[in-house]
C-alpha cells in the first residue's frame, strides 16, 4: 500500500467470507477479486459469534458454518489456489480459532497457505503480543483497528503497532452497509494520518462507488468494502449469479477509485 501511496493511488479492499455460498466458490471468487483489481483482499473465516459484524457477514457465516466450512477448510482451499492470486490476502478471524490451533502453529499454517496478513477484530491492543511474535516469527503482517471511539493518544499507540496499513473504522458499531457515509469519517481520518505515516484504509459501512470515491477524496490510503461485496455473492440465488453480480460491485469500486 505504501507504493499505491507514492503513486497517489488508493487502494481497494474488498472483503468476503470463506465457505459462502460454498467453500468451492470461494476461490473463483478470490481469483475474480484479484483479476478484477484488488490491491489487498480479506478472507473472513466463518465464525460462530462474530460479534464485530453485522446481520449480512453474519449470515453468511452461518451458511459457511452449516456447510461444516472450519479454519482447517479455510486454509487448505488458499492453499490451493493463492499461488494464481495477485493480491495479497489478509486473513480476517476471531481470536478463539487461533488459540484452538496455538498461535504459532496457526501463523505457520496461514503463511504456509499464502496469507500475508492477519486481522483479528477482538483481540485489543495490549493482549497483541503473542500473535504478534507469532506473526513475526512467519513473516505475516499484523494489521490493527481504531475506532471512532478510540482517545488519540491511543489511536498512535495503535497505528504504531500495526504493520502493513491501519484499519480505520468507520463507525461505532458492527459492519454492515449503509446509505451514507459518517459525517465524522473525515476528521478521524485526519486526527489519524496526524499520528502515523502509515497508510489508513477506512471500512465498515463502504456500499458503493460514490462512498467510496468520497473517502478516497478525503485523503484515505485505502478503502475497504465488505457487506455489500459478502450481499451481492453469496444472496444472488445461485453461486454463478453471486459471482456475477459481486464481479459488477467490484468493477464499479475500481473504476471510482
Amino acid at each position: 500500500m505504501n507504493k499505491l501511496r507514492e503513486e497517489n493511488k488508493c487502494a481497494l479492499i474488498p472483503f468476503i467470507v470463506a465457505g459462502d455460498p460454498g467453500l468451492e466458490t470461494t476461490p473463483q471468487a478470490l481469483q475474480m477479486l484479484s483479476d478484477g483489481g484488488a490491491d489487498v483482499i480479506e478472507l473472513g473465516v466463518p465464525y460462530s459469534d462474530p460479534l464485530a459484524d453485522g446481520p449480512t457477514i453474519q449470515a453468511a457465516a452461518t451458511r459457511a458454518l452449516e456447510k461444516e466450512v472450519a479454519l482447517d477448510d479455510v486454509l487448505k482451499m488458499l492453499k490451493e489456489v493463492s499461488p494464481t492470486l495477485k493480491s495479497p490476502v489478509v486473513l480476517f478471524t476471531y481470536f478463539n480459532p487461533i488459540l484452538k490451533k496455538g498461535i504459532d502453529q496457526f501463523c505457520k499454517e496461514a503463511k504456509d497457505a499464502g496469507a500475508s496478513g492477519l486481522l483479528v477484530p477482538d483481540l485489543p491492543l495490549e493482549e497483541t503480543q503473542p500473535i504478534r511474535e507469532g506473526c513475526e516469527a512467519h513473516g505475516i503482517e499484523l494489521v490493527m483497528l481504531v475506532t471512532p471511539t478510540t482517545p488519540k493518544a491511543r489511536m498512535s499507540t495503535i497505528a504504531e503497532a500495526s504493520q502493513g496499513f491501519v484499519y480505520l473504522v468507520s463507525v461505532a458499531g458492527v459492519t454492515g452497509a449503509r446509505s451514507d457515509v459518517a459525517v465524522n469519517v473525515q476528521g478521524l481520518l485526519n486526527d489519524l494520518q496526524d499520528s502515523t505515516d502509515k497508510s489508513v484504509a477506512v471500512g465498515f459501512g463502504v456500499s458503493d462507488a460514490e462512498q467510496a470515491k468520497l473517502i478516497k477524496s478525503w485523503g484515505a490510503e485505502g478503502v475497504i468494502v465488505g457487506s455489500a461485496l459478502v450481499k451481492k455473492l453469496g444472496e444472488s440465488g445461485s453461486a454463478k449469479e453471486g459471482l456475477e453480480s459481486m464481479g459488477k460491485l467490484l468493477k464499479e469500486l475500481r473504476e471510482a477509485l
